[in-house]
């Protein structure tokens, strides 16, 4: 099989002092994307739909933290329900048949549910800082109203920091093979990148510290001792749970797959050596699909921090268990 190129796309890139080519071997790709994305489709899915089965039919009162989770749920459902045409387009070796607007709003809904999640995720985290650091005042700053107003902000900062992705990515004929870019096309690269660092900055950086910020400041008040067995314990253990979760999200979805792609846009736009090009585009490769696993890891956040998500899910299947076995023993649900 000949190699593939990146999304330079076989075309001359060019700085201010040299001009050259790199074909980059992505061979692999075509096997690790579409079995990764496989994955996470198929576990995402259904733990997500299932998700806001429970969110909307089966939790009668929703706090703060149900309307960071709900929208959540939302942002992931809306991705992985378009992951099927990304695992067809690298099972094909990069053929894409579903034409321009669409190659942009896929690459757009990645994107988005990324920032999301993080925003979210981040949003969690502060609130969970202030119920645990200033509980008293808390009670007056955390409600559902409040919430919902953070969610219909986060939604609109995400989507409008993210519609330039829908002008830079774009389809490119190939010889006859049409091309979905990841990035840009190259003509636009210098844009894209300027753009990327922006984001980059606004909506990852800030986050993230934000985040390791809070949880410091809740590992300092969480070490103070506090009586066993008490409702104060128990909240204790509820946000220790959630510090795990939120921080193992960021670390293995979010922190490699920006790190990666930072170094290899700088790289791809300093026009460095090949090997050394190639060697961060293969990085970059493999981290795309744990970003994507945020889909995956997010419904177990609402399982194990949520009890009322918690309770609720555990009656819901035990429903599902039972209406299965009355329908495999009882005549009158087996009747054709």
């Amino acid at each position: 099989m000949n190699p593939v190129t990146t999304p330079f796309e076989n075309v001359l890139s060019m700085n201010h002092s040299s001009l050259y080519k790199c074909v980059l071997n992505e061979n692999f790709e075509f096997i690790l994307l579409p079995i990764c994305y496989g994955i996470v489709f198929v576990i995402g899915l259904i733990l997500n739909v299932f998700s806001l089965f429970v969110f909307t039919f089966r939790m009668k009162e929703w706090s703060w933290s149900t309307i960071y989770m709900f929208n959540l749920s939302i942002s992931d459902t809306l991705y992985v329900i378009s992951l099927p045409l990304l695992i067809y387009y690298y099972a094909k070796e990069n053929s894409w048949p579903f034409g321009d607007a669409m190659c942009r709003i896929i690459r757009f809904l990645f994107y988005n549910n990324l920032y999301c999640s993080i925003l979210f995720l981040s949003c969690i985290s502060i609130h969970r800082f202030l119920g645990i650091c200033f509980p008293m005042q808390s009670l007056e700053w955390l409600n559902v109203r409040r919430s919902r107003i953070c969610s219909v902000l986060i939604w609109i900062i995400v989507v409008s920091c993210q519609a330039p992705i829908l002008y830079f990515s774009q389809t490119y004929n190939n010889n006859g093979n049409v091309l979905c870019y990841d990035t840009t096309p190259p003509e636009l690269f210098p844009q894209f990148l300027v753009y990327s660092s922006i984001i980059f900055v606004m909506l990852f950086c800030l986050p993230i510290l934000t985040v390791i910020v809070c949880y410091c400041l809740m590992a300092k008040q969480l070490m103070k001792p506090s009586a066993e067995g008490t409702s104060s314990s128990r909240i204790k253990k509820k946000s220790i749970r959630m510090i795990v979760i939120v921080l193992l999200v960021f670390i293995i979805c979010f922190l490699p797959f920006h790190i990666t792609r930072t170094i290899y846009y700088i790289l791809r736009q300093l026009n460095v050596e090949c090997d050394m090009l190639e060697a961060s585009n293969i990085a970059y490769i493999v981290t795309r699909p744990l970003a994507s696993a945020n889909s995956c890891l997010d419904p177990i956040l609402y399982f194990l921090s949520g009890q009322n998500f918690r309770k609720v899910f555990v009656s819901a299947s035990k429903k599902k268990s039972n209406t299965l076995k009355l329908s495999s023993f009882n005549p009158t649900f087996s009747k054709v």
